[in-house]
């Protein structure tokens, strides 16, 4: 009876081993881990909010049974095991197998694939394994997992919103030059003033003029004379008397500025007299306007002759048309051209902010403009931008700049209404144009900020800056990098290390006002990590972590610095 039993164990044990010889998959799955699996690359890393992924596996002679149907799965997992992104399946089959896959021979074979998936935040601190489902006939087994790779490098994501708006800016001047014209006409070969002049619109603006210079303290620069005689008499005669017309001009601004009380005014060296004497081109131009019969005829002669009086002698050959001539297009040529010159001060700061305060309506708009930039706090230069607006709401200038203040105080919507105010105000303001693109992207609207920036081209270097910042966003760090130029920022040195210029980028951030900061240690520590320099790496990361203690589990999982997560100086830089 005993060697029954023993004969019935043996017999199962045989019959077990057959049916164990009959399912190749569980031989395949104790020789998985002989398969060449790799990723590339290794991290993985997201740029332009995706991460592209190439998965290339290589089986050995005689691995694959040839009836077998596998499903190749590379996955994300969690630390607790569960998956969190599963990427495209790869079909393989055995050479005999039936259905569509890549074959893999007995002699072995290979698969390459290439995927490329939107980024999501659960897959940065993740495992990648390539996980199996085969079967063959009606049995299915999934083999053992099978370590890939580990995390997603997100450095891109450290991009920081720092768009620059663009302020508009004043004309303020501390000195302003100030001037009036107006001319003084004669009759004909005369060069005295006549009293019925002084009357003249144009002269009683010289004379208001001058009262204002007088109230607002003018500093007076000059008085310029051009005089002019009609080339209607004899040449010699009409230089003389083009001289003596800039003396008489001459002499009644004079009188002008005594009767204003102004000592200035009596200086001859303010005086620069130029005598023209005839005045061929004054003709020219007033024939050229005018609707006399034969102008055309007269042109031309002046144009056929050089000499004065052979042109005035054609001209008079003209009987009748010279008689026109003599009564419309003669008198006003005999003149005197007076331009005074004035330069005012302006007023003093003390003063500008005491008005801009108290009256802001008796400042101009390049002086409230200005005032503003004499306070640091934000809040003080914003109530100045607001009394320019309500003083000067028709200046685009005057709610742009008060949206600037917004922006800055990361007052984002409020920014953007102000904007909107001034684009209505200045439909074409490049300057506004960007402001607006800058509040659009910060509201998360990428595509329309760029329309704007677009549009804001040429408004200065602040667009290209914030072009740059859609360019990292997008993952174009070589354009990001040209676009930021000459900048020294955090993002400008994020630029340059993502587009490979780890050199360029410390020079950067060292430049920067972010190089004391925990974002400014922290990157770079990143330029360590790809550079291999690990001293770079501790002595970075410890600063930052200490300004941000979050970054200590940052770092612990930063994919970037996964050659040194066992590395016990690295471990104390990041230590809790």
């Amino acid at each position: 009876m005993r060697l029954s039993y023993s004969r019935l164990a043996i017999v199962s044990i045989i019959a077990l081993s057959a049916l164990a010889a009959c399912n190749p998959l569980n031989k395949m799955n104790k020789k998985h881990g002989l398969v060449k699996y790799s990723l590339d690359p290794n991290p993985l890393e997201m740029h332009g909010d995706s991460v592209a992924i190439t998965v290339s596996g290589r089986y050995p002679e005689k691995f694959f049974h040839k009836k077998v149907v596998a499903n190749v799965s590379p996955v994300m997992v969690d630390a607790n095991g569960n998956v969190v992104k599963e990427f495209e399946t790869i079909k393989l089959i055995g050479e005999l197998a039936e259905g569509e896959g890549t074959k893999i021979n007995k002699t072995g074979g290979s698969f390459n694939v290439f995927n490329i998936v939107a980024f999501e935040s659960a897959m940065e601190n993740v495992d990648l394994e390539i996980r199996v489902e085969a079967g063959f006939k009606t049995k299915i087994k999934s083999f053992d997992p099978v370590p890939l790779g580990h995390g997603t490098i997100t450095t891109p994501m450290w991009v920081q919103s720092d768009e620059m708006p663009i302020l508009g800016k004043d004309k303020f001047t501390k000195v302003s030059p100030r001037s009036i014209s107006a001319e003084i006409n004669y009759e004909l070969q005369r060069s005295n003033v006549r009293s019925t002049e002084m009357k003249d619109a144009d002269i009683l603006d010289v004379d208001t003029f001058m009262q204002k210079g007088l109230e607002y303290e003018y500093t007076w620069k000059g008085v310029q004379i051009t005089s002019y005689a009609s080339p209607d008499g004899e040449t010699a005669l009409n230089e003389n008397l083009a001289g003596d017309r800039a003396n008489s001009a001459a002499s009644a601004v004079m009188s002008m500025f005594k009767k204003a009380k102004i000592d200035a005014g009596g200086e001859e060296s303010l005086y620069s007299k130029t005598p023209k004497g005839e005045d061929w081109m004054g003709f020219k131009e007033k024939m050229e306007g005018s609707e006399i019969a034969d102008k055309d005829m007269i042109l031309r002669i002046l144009g056929m002759h050089s000499d004065d009086q052979k042109r005035e002698e054609e001209i008079k050959n003209l009987a009748a048309t010279y008689e026109v001539i003599a009564e419309e297009i003669l008198p006003p040529l005999r003149r005197s051209v007076i331009t005074i010159n004035a330069e005012e001060e302006a007023k003093t700061d003390d003063e500008l902010k005491q008005l801009v305060k108290e009256n802001p309506s008796e400042l101009t708009i390049e002086e409230i403009l200005y005032t503003a930039t004499l306070y640091k706090d934000l809040n003080d230069k914003l109530e100045v931008y607001k009394a320019a607006q309500a003083t000067y709401s028709d200046d685009w200038r005057s709610s742009n700049n008060v949206g600037y203040i917004y922006v800055l105080q990361n007052k984002v919507s409020e920014g953007k209404a102000e904007f909107e105010k001034a684009a209505k105000a200045s439909p074409a303001e490049k300057v506004v144009m960007n402001n607006i693109g800058a509040v659009t992207r910060l509201m998360g609207d990428r595509s329309g900020a760029m329309d704007y920036y677009k549009k804001a081209k040429g408004a200065g270097a602040e667009v290209n800056y914030n072009i740059g910042i859609l360019n990292i966003m997008g993952g174009d760090y070589e354009d990001a990098v040209s676009n930021m130029g000459s900048y020294n920022t955090f993002n400008s040195a994020l630029a340059k290390m993502l587009n490979g210029s780890s050199e360029e980028a410390v020079n950067a951030i060292e430049a920067s006002d972010a190089k004391a900061t925990a974002e400014g240690y922290y990157l770079k520590a990143l330029v360590g990590a790809r550079t291999s320099n690990k001293d770079m790496i501790v002595n970075n990361l410890k600063p930052a972590c200490d300004k941000d203690s979050a970054l200590k589990d940052k770092a612990a999982g930063d994919a970037e610095f996964m050659d040194y997560w066992d590395d016990d100086q690295f471990k104390a830089a990041i230590a809790k």
